[in-house]
């Protein structure tokens, strides 16, 4: 076992953190408090090739292998979680499933955009009435001659304002029940019409729209993977995603240490610094270890698929462990700034705040745990029920 970065890796994590440093970190608490969307972010980005890290040259990307683009979700996510969720839903949840589902022609035409950032992307899979169980969708893409017809609406999609290109799902079999009668599609903006934007607890700084489709008609090439399939392209897009939710919580729970441990140092009482008594220790013992627990967890998960293994059960116990770590860690990192942690003098609360969506979306933790146990009870997964979407994120 190696556990050292390559020197490619550390160049990308040190370009990634140096951008963060520079560009996120003295903007996010405004972000935040503004429900901000930095659009002028992402230009700089791409411009960095952040946007498509690891996608292949030849489709515009920056060509590196899948843990150098978590380790960028980590650092953009350490600065400012709202920013590492719009980059995993553009990258892992748009541009690799067209790159790995579609025809020569799809990732020729669709992918190049957004491994650039010409456009962003988003994922469309969540309705009102369909979160856990996404296989009960109700929208619809009738046949045609020349192409479908698509109506519905979808339900907490990240990116949905801003972004150019959408991998959307709906029902082409109206006859079938569950997941065989459901297809992919990819869509432009202009297909779509954003309905309403979502106001959340946390990642302030990111997109969450509700969106419509009032009979859209769009060509058979639109079609992604095979008709009746589509429940296949989203099952293996959540597989990767998790691994990019327990990097972003990975980033949100190194930041609330980061501070925690400087403020335990510099804050005094009782004649000297909290960081000399054992309460204090012992917190900051527990989240350096726990930290280093799902980051772990997290790497090995990317080299797995990163070299086309099987990575179902190895990133929902990242994702599991990471989110579950991030939101306990960050709230010890609260209790550590005591009352001053509290309050938005200090970014915590925002740690806080955006570390509890991971446990929800792109599969909650008790899906998580369903994953987990029928992979070690070696239990056969039925199609139907789906593994959950429920939250911001798709």
């Amino acid at each position: 076992m190696d556990f050292e970065l390559t020197a490619d890796q550390r160049e990308i994590q040190g370009l990634a953190r140096e951008l963060a440093e520079a560009e996120i970190v003295p903007n996010a608490a405004a972000w935040d408090r503004d429900h901000r969307f930095p659009d002028e972010l992402y230009p700089k980005l791409a411009e960095l090739g952040l946007m498509g890290v690891c996608i292949p040259e030849e489709y515009g990307g920056a060509g590196a292998d899948f843990l150098s683009y978590i380790l960028v979700l980590e650092e953009l996510s350490r600065a400012d979680a709202g920013v590492g969720v719009t980059v995993a839903v553009h990258t892992s949840a748009t541009t690799l499933p067209i790159l790995t589902f579609g025809t020569e022609e799809q990732r020729s035409r669709f992918v190049p955009p957004l491994a650039r950032g010409e456009q962003l992307g988003a994922f469309a899979l969540t309705e009102s009435s369909s979160g856990s169980d996404a296989a009960s969708l109700r929208s619809t893409a009738e046949s045609r001659d020349n192409g479908w017809t698509l109506t519905g609406s979808k339900q907490w999609i990240t990116n949905g304002s801003r972004a150019g290109t959408f991998i959307l799902f709906a029902r082409t079999d109206p006859e079938t029940a569950g997941a065989r009668g459901i297809s992919c599609f990819v869509l432009d903006a202009s297909h779509v019409v954003v309905t309403r934007e979502e106001e959340k607890l946390g990642l302030n700084s990111s997109t969450t729209s509700d969106l419509l489709l009032e009979r859209v008609d769009v060509d058979r090439d639109r079609l992604l993977h095979e008709e009746g399939r589509g429940f296949q392209v989203a099952m293996a897009t959540l597989d990767g995603g998790r691994i990019g939710i327990a990097a972003q919580a990975l980033g949100i729970a190194q930041a609330a240490y980061d501070v925690a441990r400087t403020y335990a140092q510099e804050r005094e009482q009782f004649g000297r610094p909290i960081a000399d008594f054992q309460a204090i220790q012992w917190k900051l013992a527990d989240m350096a270890t726990e930290i280093d627990a799902a980051r772990l967890l997290t790497y090995r998960a990317a080299w797995l698929k990163q070299r086309g293994r099987p990575h179902t059960e190895e990133g929902a116990k990242a994702k599991l462990f990471a989110s579950e770590m991030a939101r306990r860690q960050t709230g010890e990192a609260i209790q550590i700034l005591g009352g001053y942690g509290y309050t938005k003098e200090f970014p915590v609360e925002r740690y806080y705040r955006d570390a509890k969506i991971t446990e929800i979306y792109e599969g909650t933790s008790e899906i998580q745990r369903l994953v987990i146990a029928r992979s070690i009870l070696g239990m056969q997964v039925r199609e139907e029920p789906s593994i959950s979407t429920q939250g911001t994120h798709s």
